[in-house]
């Protein structure tokens, strides 16, 4: 592509954007005091991505995160009552799984499946599973095994919620679909220790299932025992004779974060189904307060066995000590084996300020790179209810964390993260003299800057999954004094949206967020 030599004027008018662009998911028009989300892309199709958040709110996307849609769920035969997790298929198929609160029956006394073919537009399928009678069923989630579409949901029963009698106990209950959650099996006790019905850190909780690559189904949570771990071979027909310690999660999984309502540090399990060196292998991600209760931190353990052994815990955050860390959760890029997590964090900041995190694990959990991904800080204030978890999703190189701020009011935001911006290194100088303009821009852009010598320039465009779309200039000597470029790319190559423009100047990297409206 050939490039004009200009004169321009020297002001520019421009438009500033963090590293990753922030989008909002929630319309406040529709959503109310949204907090708790869960978000998934759609392997099929990545344009394609559903996000849910309590009570009974879901969100569509057909552009890859850019821009969404409000929705409300309904269940006229079992209620919905928050604890959302988004799942999608084989098929392109999304599901809402949720507790209940049923017109006829006792308050979350099921855990409930909603699917929908349309992409949100109907839910025809509205199932559940774990009737027990009046115990109340909690805190759900589920996997789909995507060699042969199989559902596998995991979650806590409470004998009576709240209750502190001995008599009543707390289980990991056990539920599957082989019919894409037309129908469930009889939910099944899985876990050896049963734990209290107080709702705290001798409380089983935090049954997050996976599946490895032979069709294995494993989960851990977290209770009396500290952090344990159980897997079946046979679909979830059979389980371990006894659960294998995987830490002791010294402080429990219930703390005090302050700002915060309330806070956890349940377990989240995954396992590499890629094809990457760590297939097979299982992750466990958690947080606590082994370092003290001001000092809370993101962990990591992995199994290279089936779960047999498991490694010390790996700290995920890499600021110094002292700052706190929570509400973490992970996912797997199953087409690279790549761990992403997301959670809240207070490093640099004073007082109740908090920001938005990404870790990435290109080696297997071994070493970590973190990021901040939110655009400023914001105050946590604990008359505001973010729930228990955030959520992240990632396939392919495409990357949607979510999370919950307090502002005026509870809002719910993704991030476009830039994978070009993750497998940058860290000590890139910018290049600050630099300018691009418009932003947005239609089909010709304008870069401006000054040699104070001569100096070799690179200027790329890529698109947000990290796509080289053209090469302007590849290593080009530019000599001392001002330079005016402009820029041209072919209708046919752009669409509305965000790419990025890569420009290196001898060695100095920097990424620009340009916005195209053609």
């Amino acid at each position: 592509m050939k490039y004009l030599l200009l004169a321009i004027p020297t002001f520019f008018a421009l438009i500033s954007f963090g590293q990753h662009l922030n989008i909002r998911v929630d319309d406040p028009g529709v959503v109310s005091s949204p907090n708790e989300p869960s978000i998934m892309i759609n392997p099929k199709n990545t344009e394609q991505i559903m996000a849910a958040s309590n009570l009974n709110y879901y969100y569509t996307s057909n552009d890859g995160g850019y821009s969404w849609e409000s929705h409300q769920l309904s269940s006229a035969s079992n209620g919905v009552w928050g604890d959302p997790c988004i799942i999608s298929d084989t098929a392109g198929a999304f599901y809402f799984m949720h507790l209940s609160n049923p017109a006829d029956g006792e308050w979350i006394d099921r855990i409930v499946c909603q699917k929908t073919y349309d992409f949100g537009e109907s839910w025809p399928v509205d199932t559940y599973t774990g009737l027990n009678g009046d115990k109340a069923q909690d805190k759900e989630w589920a996997v789909v095994d995507r060699s042969n579409n199989n559902i596998y949901m995991t979650w806590t029963q409470f004998d009576d919620y709240g209750s502190n009698a001995p008599s009543d106990s707390s289980n990991i209950m056990f539920s599957k679909s082989f019919d894409g959650g037309e129908s469930w099996s009889e939910a099944i006790r899985i876990n050896k220790i049963a734990g209290n019905c107080i709702d705290s850190d001798s409380t089983v909780e935090g049954a997050v299932p996976a599946v490895g690559p032979d069709g294995q189904v494993y989960v851990a949570w977290s209770g009396p025992d500290g952090i344990v771990f159980d897997k079946s071979y046979d679909q979830g027909e059979s389980w371990l004779e006894d659960d294998i310690p995987v830490d002791p999660h010294p402080t429990g999984w219930d703390y005090d974060i302050p700002g915060i309502y309330r806070a956890n540090g349940l377990p989240v399990t995954a396992c590499d189904t890629s094809q990457s060196p760590y297939r097979g292998t299982i992750y466990i991600n958690w947080s606590d307060q082994r370092n003290g209760e001001n000092d809370t931190d993101i962990w990591l353990a992995k199994s290279a066995d089936e779960g047999a052994t498991w490694s010390e815990p790996i700290r995920v955050n890499n600021d110094d000590a002292g700052n706190q860390q929570f509400f973490t959760w992970m996912t797997i890029d199953q087409t690279n084996g790549k761990l992403y997590f997301v959670f809240y964090d207070r490093r640099s900041l004073d007082g109740l300020a908090t920001n938005v995190y990404l870790a990435m694990s290109e080696d297997g959990g071994e070493t970590f790179f973190n990021y901040k991904i939110n655009d400023e800080p914001f105050i946590a204030y604990s008359g505001y209810f973010f729930g228990d978890y955030t959520n992240i999703t990632a396939h392919n190189n495409v990357i949607r964390p979510i999370w919950a701020e307090s502002n005026t009011s509870m809002e719910i935001y993704t991030a476009i993260i830039d994978p070009l911006a993750l497998n940058e290194p860290q000590s890139a100088t910018p290049v600050a003299e630099i300018k691009a303009y418009p932003n947005p821009f239609n089909r010709n852009f304008n870069i401006a800057f000054e040699n104070k010598k001569a100096t070799n320039l690179t200027v790329e465009l890529f698109t947000i999954d990290g796509r080289n779309l053209m090469t302007f200039m590849d290593n080009q000597a530019m000599g001392p004094g001002e330079h005016h470029l402009e820029f041209q790319v072919p209708a046919e190559h752009l669409s509305t949206g965000v790419y990025y423009l890569k420009l290196i100047k001898d060695k100095d990297i920097e990424m620009k967020k340009m916005v195209c409206r053609p």
